[in-house]
């Protein structure tokens, strides 16, 4: 099965191949960190921590690169009114972040340089862009000379007449329309120090970098002057990604990227997520409702991930509903593991033999590849994922009731191996909740077990009176008995 993405820049699926073979250079545009990560953020960070999860699991080895802006104008404003300086609000909220996909299950990438980091690779950058004709320095400030870059415009589709100085709310106004550019269409790749603002010094004297400049050359260093997949948001293909393609490839002469992808944007009930609306969300705003992680992350992956997504309140509880049937699925093993006789329950390698589903064919790997395959389809892996499921589910209550399962026990193994390893692969996982083992009443399952052997002993000494009021005593507390042959009784929770 071949692996087919859509590329942002040539405007159609096409058949995945690295540049190197079995190896993948993925690049995506972070956070600018001067504030609480938002669901906008969120959707960024989980489809492209799945896309590399995915990537990993078809047998690439993956080095994911993300990077933060600590140097930008909003960071500024904010350490301004705080009384703070520049780096305090910057490790403020790069510690939030990571406190934030911590919860979402975000892997962390292979590496994350920030601007001020990388600031001799964004120098040397600009020198390379001034040097070869495409960049011009002017009292301080270095502009890009966009006219000079003939393709400019590839990855957008845009035209020049529809540059829109300051797109992006990056571009100072004065860096827009004052008498220092050329051209109203170039931008700042770097920009002179004003005063009582970080600077650093520079051939061109102090200033700071303009942002565009900083992925091209983060890029560069990280993963080298071309590489296989650069992701973001859709916000930021023009001009942020538009602007990166000018800057690496003048100096270059090589292609940035061979794929472009992006993801959709996110609103909440229809509108778009801002402050002045009211209805700016964060992570941990949401989590702290509570929303089940998990949840959040299966809403996100059930939406096609180029599209549009629409927040709401129904959205989030059907994703709820959702994540709690396939959790009853991811659990079953711990549930029932032990009643079938498994060797072991919470292991997950991969089946040792193929499994054939009951619908297809194929087995439920295979399904699950073929639906994701076709770029990035999580929405339609899942849809595998929960059929498998809900067999686990109907299986599970048919022992609880009958003693016996319709399926063989190993057979319901391999399934359920199946549907942990790939939920691992989407990011989702479920842990027995610790409360699972007390109920609402205190008692645990190693107390209700307990019970259940005094009223096995009453039954053999034909005790009947104390043997029903110890059945009946646990109906109440909403723990049904199932009486078996050879004196067997097994229990669950009603």
């Amino acid at each position: 099965m071949t692996l087919n993405l859509y590329n942002t820049l040539t405007r159609r699926k096409e058949s995945f191949e690295p540049l190197e073979t079995g190896k993948v250079r993925m690049y995506c545009c972070g956070i600018t960190v001067y504030d609480l990560c938002h669901l906008g953020h969120a959707r960024t960070c989980i489809v492209w921590d799945t896309a590399r999860h995915y990537l990993q699991w078809r047998g690439y080895d993956v080095n994911y690169v993300q990077n933060f802006t600590d140097i930008d104008d909003k960071i500024l404003n904010r350490a301004r009114r705080e009384g703070t300086s520049m780096e305090a609000v910057s490790e403020r909220f790069i510690d939030a972040y990571f406190e934030d996909m911590a919860r979402l299950n975000v892997q962390e990438a292979n590496a994350y340089p920030r601007a001020t980091h990388s600031l001799d690779g964004i120098k040397r950058l600009v020198c390379e862009l001034e040097q070869k004709g495409y960049a011009y320095e002017a009292d301080g400030d270095v502009y890009y000379s966009v006219r000079r870059f003939e393709e400019y415009g590839k990855l957008s589709g845009r035209k020049l007449e529809d540059l829109q100085a300051g797109a992006s709310g990056r571009v100072d106004v004065a860096d827009s329309v004052g008498p220092k550019k050329k051209d109203p269409f170039d931008f700042a790749v770097w920009k002179s120090a004003k005063p009582e603002e970080p600077s650093w010094e520079s051939p061109w004297g102090p200033g700071r970098p303009g942002w565009h400049i900083e992925c091209s050359a983060m890029v560069r260093d990280m993963l080298g002057e071309t590489i296989d997949i650069h992701t973001g948001g859709s916000d930021l293909v023009f001009p942020h990604h538009e602007n990166e393609i000018a800057q690496s490839e003048a100096v270059t002469g090589k292609s940035l990227a061979r794929y472009w992808l992006h993801n959709g944007m996110v609103k909440v009930d229809g509108e778009k997520m801002s402050k002045s609306l009211g209805n700016f969300t964060t992570i941990r705003d949401l989590l702290d409702r509570p929303v089940d992680p998990m949840a959040v992350r299966l809403f996100v992956l059930m939406a096609q991930y180029r599209k549009p997504i629409d927040f709401t309140d129904d959205a989030i509880a059907s994703a709820t509903n959702g994540w709690q049937t396939l959790k009853e699925g991811l659990l079953f093993g711990h549930n029932y593991g032990i009643q079938l006789g498994w060797q072991d329950q919470s292991a997950t390698p991969k089946p040792s033999q193929p499994l054939q589903d009951d619908l297809s064919n194929k087995t439920i790997a295979q399904q699950f590849q073929e639906a994701v395959d076709d770029d990035l389809n999580f929405a339609g892996g899942l849809a595998v994922l929960f059929e498998v499921a809900k067999g686990l589910r109907r299986e599970g209550n048919i022992l609880v009731h009958q003693g016996k399962t319709e399926t063989p026990a190993s057979e319901l193994e391999q399934q359920w191996r199946s549907l942990v390893e790939l939920a691992e692969v989407l990011g989702l996982e479920a842990q027995p909740e610790e409360e699972a083992e007390v109920s609402t009443d205190g008692l645990s399952d190693g107390e209700i077990e307990a019970l259940i052997q005094q009223r096995a002993e009453a039954r053999k000494t034909k005790n009947f009176e104390l043997s029903d009021r110890i059945r009946d005593d646990l109906q109440a507390q909403g723990i049904t008995l199932i009486d078996q042959g050879g004196g067997v009784t097994t229990w669950h929770r009603n």
